[in-house]
């Protein structure tokens, strides 16, 4: 039967994964680091149950990381522009010949001309011309994120490779939850959430894939609202 932790569990156990200092990862690429932890601590769900927030994520992340975690897709009512002629007017050709706006966008302006523009009610993707392909209200973006993301056992680990293979040591672990459209707007604006546009041409309409809103893992603690150390 499987077993979920609660505060005083999980406590006493990181501590124990603590005193390992470097450990071999238990698998390689991006999800070797939680996957490493949840076996390292026994677990058989990834959730902890806390006091007020109830069954929680556990989430591990590399300490100094430059590689990019989605948050959460959201295109509703959000183009301004119809998706094909976004596509025409402002896409690339990819390996296959195919037309498409495949570009992470943040608040300096692409080789396309596009960026995003970030005000204190809204946020858009913009072409230096002025033209506005897609916007957000932010307030919509952070209910999206509190949907997405309610909370997370947020646990942080140094990385090294030796002879090919990543090791970790856990180092720290944080209660993370909630987010205001103030905090959404100042890192989108910092460049630390940036939003990938995943669309293409398909003749007579554009497929598209969902805009992703993403954040840098070393950074994934700054965009919530509440960090509690543990």
């Amino acid at each position: 039967m499987a077993h979920n932790y609660d505060l005083a569990e999980f406590k006493e156990k990181f501590e124990k994964v603590k005193e390992m200092g470097f450990v071999k990862a238990r698998r390689s690429g991006p999800t070797g680091v939680g996957h490493t932890l949840e076996q390292l601590l026994g677990m058989t769900e990834n959730n902890i149950a806390l006091p007020d927030l109830g069954e929680v994520e556990l989430k591990g992340k590399r300490l100094n990381s430059s590689s990019m975690i989605t948050l959460f897709t959201f295109n509703r009512k959000a183009w301004k522009m119809k998706p094909l002629d976004a596509v025409k007017t402002y896409g690339s050709l990819d390996k296959n010949g195919r037309l498409g706006l495949y570009y992470t966008m943040s608040p300096t302006p692409n080789g396309a001309g596009l960026f995003l523009h970030v005000e204190s009610e809204t946020i858009s993707v913009r072409h230096i011309s002025g033209q506005i392909l897609a916007e957000w209200k932010m307030e919509d973006l952070t209910k999206r994120f509190l949907q997405k993301i309610p909370a997370f056992v947020l646990v942080t680990a140094k990385s090294e490779e030796r002879d090919g293979v990543e090791w970790f040591s856990y180092t720290r672990a944080q209660i993370v939850h909630g987010t205001t459209p103030n905090i959404l707007q100042e890192q989108i604006a910092a460049g630390n959430i940036l939003v990938d546009l995943r669309l293409h041409d398909q003749v007579t309409r554009a497929r598209n894939h969902g805009t992703a809103f993403r954040v840098k893992e070393k950074n994934l603690s700054q965009i919530f609202g509440f960090v509690e150390e543990i």
